[in-house]
């Protein structure tokens, strides 16, 4: 009986690419391992009505972790176009897999390392090397929405939020609300999971991203159990700074950040801003992370036009694989494979067009393990 049981799921277009190239290098590792393929994506939502069908969730809850490849998304109307002609009109409404995976799984955790590699010449600078870690479950993404917006959830606005009566008489298909939802719970979980990291790792600070000055209750909460539980690491210096101005000192001064921490849209925001730091979207990759299950991820979508080409950068989907055998404690492994990937954005010989070479996604996977 192999040590590990993990959930492979390539999904749609270039997550099957860049997953057959996890597969090459985890091949040359030799990772007790056996590897369990899910159903997952467009073509299950086209056939069945549901990109993420219930016998996957029950493969995810019955294995140790899982390594993603790529989903398409496509808007709602669309969507519904693509389906099977016997499920249209039938009430199926297309929703993203990995958001769901997220909320079912409680992966409330989005850790997302971004570290410049020497000799990639993508960097905006050498010295960068900070983590993102986002809350993945609640906030803006936490599917809590309305349009048109239901005459009995008005009318409680109106009573309660005193706000709410300059749109009083805007009619009600012509208001659609996102509903920015925290809870307590949740908003310590991120927060003690970025404190631990930092303490894990010797990384001095801790820096919160918010708008509390404006989001004053969402925000205000969160800050609230910031500062409640940075007191219990007085090691690591707490900082505190709003999303617009994160943007901008990310630009300017990023090597001076190690650890940040945000609510789901914050956090995805700033991700990807810091995934550009380093490369871009080859390099952007992610660990989706509860207390019982861990979801590992490259993080720069389907790319339908590439699918099957063999050309987009499988660097962030090996570098997944180094999250993943490190949270499986395989820490040899794990540096063995960031020491043979160092070692091939070094030397420069294989390297993808996104990094001005013309090497196969497949080839640079075959240079890593060959290093291996």
């Amino acid at each position: 009986m192999a040590k590990h049981r993990i959930a492979w799921l390539p999904g749609d277009g270039t997550g099957k690419d860049v997953l057959e190239a996890a597969g090459i290098v985890l091949d040359a590792l030799r990772l007790d391992a056996e590897y369990i393929s899910g159903d997952v994506g467009w073509e299950f939502w086209k056939k069945e009505g549901n990109p993420l069908p219930e016998r996957t969730l029950e493969l995810l809850r019955n294995t140790d972790c899982c390594l993603f490849g790529a989903i398409t998304s496509k808007p709602r109307e669309e969507a519904e176009k693509e389906l099977a002609l016997e499920l249209q009109g039938k009430g199926y409404t297309y929703f993203s897999p990995i958001v769901r995976m997220r909320q079912e799984l409680n992966l409330y955790a989005n850790i997302r390392p971004c570290k410049a590699y020497r000799g990639n010449p993508l960097n905006y600078r050498d010295n960068i090397d900070l983590v993102v870690l986002r809350e993945n479950t609640e906030g803006l993404y936490s599917g809590i929405e309305f349009h048109p917006l239901p005459r009995e959830v008005m009318e409680a606005f109106l009573q309660h939020q005193p706000k709410t009566q300059r749109f009083a008489e805007v009619p009600l298909e012509d208001i659609a609300i996102s509903v920015r939802f925290f809870t307590r719970s949740a908003c310590r979980a991120i927060i003690r999971k970025a404190f631990e990291y930092a303490r894990k790792y010797s990384k001095p600070t801790v820096t919160l991203v918010e708008k509390a000055n404006v989001l004053r209750e969402t925000g205000g909460m969160m800050l609230e159990e910031a500062r409640q539980i940075a007191r219990e690491y007085p090691e690591i210096e707490l900082w505190v700074t709003n999303i617009d101005s994160m943007c901008m000192w990310l630009v300017k001064n990023p090597e001076k950040y190690s650890v940040l921490v945000a609510s789901n849209l914050f956090g995805d925001i700033i991700s990807d801003l810091c995934a550009q730091l380093v490369g871009g979207l080859g390099f952007a990759y992610s660990g989706n992370v509860g207390d019982n299950y861990a979801l590992f991820e490259p993080t720069h979508g389907s790319a339908p036009k590439y699918a099957g080409l063999y050309k987009v950068n499988p660097m962030a989907s090996l570098l997944s694989v180094k999250m993943m055998l490190e949270y499986l404690n395989e820490e040899e492994k794990a540096q063995r494979l960031e020491s043979s990937i160092v070692r091939v954005i070094s030397e420069g010989k294989a390297r993808t067009y996104d990094m001005g070479g013309n090497a196969t996604t497949l080839e640079v996977a075959e240079e890593v393990a060959r290093y291996i």
